[in-house]
């Protein structure tokens, strides 16, 4: 925690900028703040507080009287209390005690005027807002000072106000979006006099965790971004090549904030799941990307480059992993023993090596259906847009497009499933003759595997640590997935592991409709390519479970 004071001097020309600044600063605010109000009377102390807690409350025509004379007034936000009091009329502490202040301040934002009345009774973590006419009598002087914990809060917002106007926002309207399991925040802003849009994204570069292994930590294990630099490089070095990543309007690589382009509010699924026109476009999209030769160092910003990591043994073994620390229990109610976990982690290194050995590409890693946006407007495979794409790494190019096919939220039909891999295929093929459909089959059902682990592992984390139960309902879906992966003869091995371990999770093998377009994948997935017989070719596809996307958003989900 910043414990130096910040001061932030604002010239606010009228009450509509007072008014829209009070929104902005509102937003900055959480449970257990407090903004004490200073200056002379009518100096607008009462009218900034007012706007705050219309903003917060997101009740514009709240009735929100001055509390001179009931000293302390409370709202109810959607997520917290919010307490407003004016002490002019306070003679001793001891009437706040008797008001009960402790109480309705506790865990509540507080929004305090004459505050010197206190005394001690508040808190020194402070954000302290002091309103000065200026002599020709027009517009207010503000002038911010944080301490303690608000102090940062306060640089930050400065930092933003500052990144607005690089980016040519001087007073934007600002929408929070909704977050799913990331650790970043995301808002839309919107310049109302030009109607210009663009996306604000906070993301402050985030401490190395605790060491797990090898003195390292696990987001260094796994090759995860610590900064804003490799969202930068990465969506420039797509940018370049002719894909629809965000252009960059401003940056503060320092802070972790970024001005970026919005591509639009359309998905690439609707109510009825995947919309198979556009999921096609995006197996394009990595078709096309997979045929290139790619550097694996790219510019940032000025001198600051971005290195990407060859997504390794160590860095996947260690996913894996979080099968056993979450979901093992989660689902067997009790802790793997050494015996279990060794064999585990032996088989997985052994089954890797086939893809470790294999093609290398861009790994973009979260490409699924949250994180592709359809931009009808432009042309060709420009009209899908990609976010989310920080953690790049070198690896193999299956890991994307199983991650797009094998969707964690969206039930992806395996006859569907199937016809994009041919697309995928026929498109590689095309390119480069070479190019080994059977090998790339093999490789696709371990990295789906590997995947389906993975995320089995994160959902239940996000339930039991982080307390977000909502992701416990795709669990279905993500066993259907592995259970699908496993039935490749590769992973035979393996499935023995889940099924001796695992109660319930006998993988059952969808027998699919296929023509002879589909067949070397089919055969490749169920068997044949190994030495078996084929797998009924005119049996009907096997449905998958109805679930459909839960929730918007998405970034981090598939990750730690």
């Amino acid at each position: 925690m910043n414990k130096e004071a910040l001061v932030w001097t604002i010239d606010l020309p009228d009450e509509a900028a007072s008014i829209r600044f009070a929104e902005r600063l509102a937003a900055e605010l959480r449970p257990g703040d407090l903004v004490t109000l200073g200056g002379d009377l009518g100096a607008g102390k009462t009218t900034f507080a007012r706007a705050m807690i219309r903003a917060m409350t997101r009740s514009p025509q709240l009735e929100v009287p001055s509390p001179t004379y009931t000293l302390m007034q409370t709202y109810d936000a959607p997520d917290f209390r919010i307490v407003h009091a004016d002490l002019y009329r306070v003679a001793d502490v001891t009437e706040l005690v008797e008001l009960g202040w402790e109480d309705a301040a506790e865990n509540a934002i507080v929004l305090c005027e004459w505050a010197e009345k206190a005394g001690d009774i508040l808190t020194p973590d402070r954000l302290e807002a002091r309103f000065d006419i200026p002599p020709g009598g027009e517009g207010r002087i503000l002038t911010l000072t944080g301490h303690g914990r608000l102090a940062s809060r306060l640089q930050r917002a400065k930092a933003i106000q500052k990144l607005f106007e690089r980016g040519g926002f001087s007073d934007p309207d600002r929408e929070f979006m909704l977050g799913d399991a990331s650790v970043r925040a995301y808002e839309r802003v919107r310049d109302p006099k030009t109607g210009r849009k663009a996306i604000l994204m906070i993301a402050p570069r985030r401490p190395d965790g605790p060491a797990i292994r090898l003195g390292k930590s696990y987001s260094t294990l796994v090759h995860l971004a610590e900064s804003v630099d490799a969202f930068v490089a990465i969506a420039r070095g797509l940018r370049e090549i002719g894909f629809s990543a965000p252009e960059i309007y401003a940056t503060d690589l320092e802070a972790g904030l970024l001005l970026i382009e919005d591509l639009g509010p359309l998905g690439v699924i609707d109510e009825n799941g995947p919309i198979p026109e556009r999921y096609g476009l995006a197996v394009d999209v990595l078709a096309e990307l997979h045929s290139r030769v790619l550097p694996n160092e790219l510019p940032a910003e000025g001198v600051i480059t971005h290195k990407l990591h060859r997504y390794d043994l160590e860095a996947l073994t260690i996913e894996t992993e979080l099968l056993l620390d979450w979901f093992f229990p989660y689902r067997t109610q009790r802790t793997p023993n050494a015996g279990t976990r060794l064999s585990f982690i032996d088989t997985w290194v052994s089954i890797l090596e086939a893809v470790l050995s294999g093609e290398k590409t861009w790994s973009l890693r979260d490409y699924h259906s949250p994180n592709l946006i359809f931009i009808p407007e432009r042309e060709g495979l420009r009209q899908m847009g990609l976010i989310d794409f920080q953690d790049c790494v070198i690896g193999h190019p299956a890991y994307d497009v199983v991650s797009l096919l094998q969707d964690a939220r969206v039930t992806v039909p395996e006859e569907l499933e199937l016809q994009l891999l041919v697309r995928y295929a026929r498109q590689r093929r095309a390119r480069d003759p070479d190019f080994d459909m059977q090998a790339f089959a093999t490789a696709y059902a371990i990295m789906g595997a590997q995947r389906a682990t993975k995320v089995l592992g994160i959902f239940v984390r996000l339930d039991r640590r982080d307390g977000k139960p909502a992701y416990l309902k795709h669990i279905p879906r993500i066993e259907a997935y592995l259970k699908r992966c496993l039935a490749h003869p590769a992973l035979a091995k393996l499935k023995g592991w889940y099924e001796a371990n695992l109660p319930g999770f006998a993988p059952e093998v969808a027998e699919t409709r296929h023509d002879n377009e589909t067949k070397p994948i089919v055969e490749a997935r169920n068997g044949d390519a190994a030495g078996g017989g084929p797998r009924h070719a005119d049996a009907p596809a096997d449905g998958q479970p109805a679930e459909t996307a839960g929730e918007g958003g998405g970034q981090d989900a598939a990750r730690s």
